[in-house]
Parts: structure tokens; C-alpha cells; sequence
């Protein structure tokens, strides 16, 4: 029954808000990006091409809101604002002229009927993996609100075909549908149904500053880190084509970003790099160490350059389960662990890295190697103190967030990148 009231509570309070703004998305091409990772960076991608392309643009993430030229970052430290707020921010696109605006969707905002009212002519999925299992109570009602977006956006359907529930995104019903892949394209049954066009990235590769690969014989070259960043490129291209422009264009585009707030950021390249990530699931975190070992420089004289990683884990009671997780995958990767805060929230923060730490010691990984740093800024200074020439020093967990969340809803402004250049100016590097 209390459910049943919460989910009236916030489809009413959804529908009040999007008749107070007088449905602004009915004059605009809504775009809605979801999945577990790179969201935000799709999200960005996508703005960039549709921007190259002669389009006006409006876009929500976890990083920013962008109308048009005007952007500021988001504060909220959540991804997709409430109901009036999302309805308040689709007015303000109209108004200022917009044609699209792009909008990272999240299982909360769903599960709060925050997409309600929204009318999304093109839905997009990245991946999904693990994650706010507690939340949704099980990975499979997890998935299912993901799929919510789907059978809300009757358009045009993007869809990571490398991605196992790919089937499960896929049967949803749309007048297009567009699939992206890095591997040979198979079309069996699966696909041979509804309105199908396929884009697949070949020869992917890894550059000394970024990515490379190519879309019938056209190259891209994105001057970002991390091979994932390849589907985020691919899942971008496919809405670009959809809205008629050409791979050229989101050659351009594409090409022209120099990086993304706190997604595999170079914040130093000397003496030693240090990167800040916002990986925070298990895959996520897989992804950026696995990336990262790739990028490691190949220096004569300097046979094996360490993998020095701050993390912590999420506090608030969420996804418990993944903590020992995160740190048996740090044991896997890295050469020297520190353990510290991250978004207490109300929980013990000891506890936290207590549950961190149990994943560490249940292998083989040196002990010597292994520190527990409460103070956040304590232990990013560490790791640089650890950090010799050559070494790479990633910082997980944060990002670009403006914010550290401890108890009584206290928020303590934070910047992962700047407390970086603040420790490193002290140690006189």
C-alpha cells in the first residue's frame, strides 16, 4: 500500500509539474541516454555532434547543465534533477531557442516517474552491469527500469549490441532502430525484425593521447583515454545518423574534444600522471585500470612504472555488496592501494573501508603495499608522495563531483582534481 502511494505521489507530482511548464518537451527532439556507465559522456558526445551538425542544444548529466552557450555545472549530486526541476530546465530550452536537449536518464529518476511527461523521440543504451541492486531490490527490476525508457520512446531506439542485455532492450517496439557493435556483425534472428541499421567501429586501437578506429573507412581520432570510450563515441555516431548527419561531421565533432570533466582526466602528465575517474561500480572500476595499464608509457630504462590507486566506496547503505568487490579488483591492478572516503553519507565511514579492506586482504597482495587513509585529501597526498617518475597515480570514485556527502546531510565542497594541484604545489614537484 505505502509503495503504491509513493508511486501516485510522484506521477501526480510529475504531471503537476509538466502542465505548470506547460509541456515544454512537445516542442523539442528529446533525447534520453541510460545504462550503468558513460552516460555523461555520451550525453556530451552526442551535444558536440548535434551542435557540429548547426543544431541548438540543451543538456542534462552528471557533470553540467548546457543551454546552448550558457553552462553550469551540476551541484545537485544527483544526475537527473526532481520532476519540476527537469520541466523547468525543458522550458528554459524552448525559450532560449533550443531544437534538442539531451538528458542523462537514471533507474532512480525512473523509479520517481521523473521521465514522465517527457516526450523522448530517441532512447539510448549504453550497458548495464551491477548496480543500485539494493535499490531496485535485484538486478533483474534494475534492468527492468532501465527498459521503462524504451517502451516510453516509440521513435528511435540506439542500442549497445555488444552488451549481453542488448536482447532484452532490443524487443522493444520503434519506427528505427539503430545498433552499434566493435565486433563482426552477425545478422541472425535477432536482429532481422523491425527497421534495423547497424554501425560498426573497426580497427580500434589505442593512441599514444587517445583512441582510434574507423566507420567504413573514415577515421576517428578522440583525444580521450580508455578504449570504452569507443562504444560512448560509436552510441553518439548513431544518433548523429540518425538526424540525417553525416560521419564527417561527427568526425569533426568528436575530434574536437580535448577531454571530459572527471572521465579518465590527465590532471598531470609530470613528473608522474595522475588521473581522476568517476568509476565507482565493479566494471566501471575494471574498465579504467584495465585502461589505464594500456596507457601506461613505454619509457627505455624504466621496465615496469607503477599503478598507484586512491578509492573508497559509496556509503548511505547502497550496493554494500560491491565493496569487497572493489577491492579485490584493486588487488588485481594496482601496485600500491590507499583506502579512503569517499560519500559517507551516514554510515561509519571505517565500516565502509572495513567491508573495502576485506576484499583486499582475501588475496595475495602485499600488505606493505596496502594503506588506510580516512582523510580523503590525506591520502591523495600520499599517493603522490608514493608516485616516483613515469608512475601513474588514479583517483576513483569522485570524478568531477563538487561535493563530499558525510552525516546529517552535510556537504563538503570537494574537487578530487583540484585538491591534486593544491597537494602537488606543496610538495614542490
Amino acid at each position: 500500500m505505502l509503495k503504491w502511494l509513493k508511486n501516485i505521489y510522484h506521477y501526480l507530482w510529475a504531471l503537476c509539474s509538466a502542465v505548470f511548464y506547460r509541456f515544454p518537451s512537445k516542442k523539442l527532439k528529446v533525447i534520453g541516454v541510460t545504462g550503468t556507465q558513460g552516460k555523461s559522456t555520451v550525453v556530451e558526445f552526442i551535444g558536440r555532434i548535434l551542435e557540429e551538425g548547426g543544431f541548438r542544444v540543451a543538456s542534462i548529466s552528471s557533470i553540467r547543465f548546457k543551454i546552448k552557450e550558457r553552462e553550469w555545472k551540476n551541484t545537485l549530486k544527483m544526475t537527473m534533477p526532481g520532476r519540476f526541476g527537469i520541466q523547468r530546465f525543458l522550458r528554459k530550452a524552448v525559450e532560449a531557442g533550443c531544437d534538442y536537449a539531451v538528458l542523462e536518464v537514471t533507474s532512480e529518476g525512473i523509479l520517481q516517474h521523473r521521465h514522465r511527461f517527457v516526450d523522448f523521440d530517441i532512447g539510448v543504451f549504453t550497458n548495464l552491469s551491477p548496480e543500485h541492486i539494493e535499490r531496485h531490490k535485484g538486478f533483474e527490476n534494475y534492468r527492468r527500469a532501465k527498459g521503462k525508457l524504451f517502451q516510453q520512446t516509440r521513435r528511435i531506439h540506439i542500442i549497445n549490441l555488444d552488451d549481453k542485455n542488448a536482447q532484452y532492450f532490443s524487443q522493444f517496439p520503434a519506427e528505427e532502430k539503430y545498433g552499434y557493435t566493435t565486433r563482426e556483425l552477425k545478422i541472425n534472428n535477432k536482429w532481422k525484425t523491425g527497421n534495423w541499421k547497424f554501425v560498426r567501429g573497426e580497427e580500434v586501437k589505442c593512441l599514444p593521447e587517445g583512441i582510434g578506429f574507423k566507420i567504413n573507412d573514415i577515421p576517428f581520432r578522440i583525444k580521450l583515454l580508455g578504449l570504452f570510450n569507443v562504444y560512448n563515441a560509436l552510441a553518439a555516431i548513431c544518433v548523429g545518423l540518425s538526424q540525417g548527419i553525416s560521419l564527417n561531421i561527427c568526425q569533426k565533432a568528436l575530434g574536437k574534444v580535448e577531454r571530459i570533466p572527471g572521465r579518465m582526466e590527465l590532471v598531470l602528465k609530470k613528473p608522474f600522471t595522475v588521473i581522476v575517474d568517476y568509476a565507482h561500480t565493479p566494471d566501471s572500476l575494471k574498465n579504467v585500470y584495465q585502461n589505464i595499464r594500456d596507457f601506461k608509457p613505454q619509457t627505455p630504462n624504466i621496465q615496469n612504472p607503477k599503478l598507484i590507486c586512491v578509492l573508497g566506496a559509496c556509503g548511505g547503505g547502497r550496493d554494500k555488496w560491491k565493496r569487497p568487490v572493489l577491492g579485490k579488483i584493486a588487488t588485481q591492478y594496482c601496485d600500491k592501494i590507499i583506502l579512503t572516503n569517499e560519500d559517507p553519507y551516514d554510515e561509519d565511514p571505517y565500516q565502509i573501508l572495513s567491508e573495502i579492506k576485506s576484499g583486499v586482504l582475501g588475496s595475495q597482495f602485499p600488505i606493505s603495499n596496502f594503506y588506510e587513509i580516512l582523510d580523503r585529501r590525506k591520502a591523495i597526498r600520499k599517493a603522490l608522495e608514493l608516485a616516483e617518475p613515469n608512475d601513474i597515480v588514479v583517483i576513483t570514485g569522485k570524478g568531477c563531483e563538487p561535493w563530499m556527502c558525510v552525516a546529517k546531510d552535510k556537504k563538503i565542497p570537494w574537487d578530487d582534481r583540484k585538491i591534486v594541484k593544491e597537494e602537488i604545489d606543496k610538495l614542490n614537484l
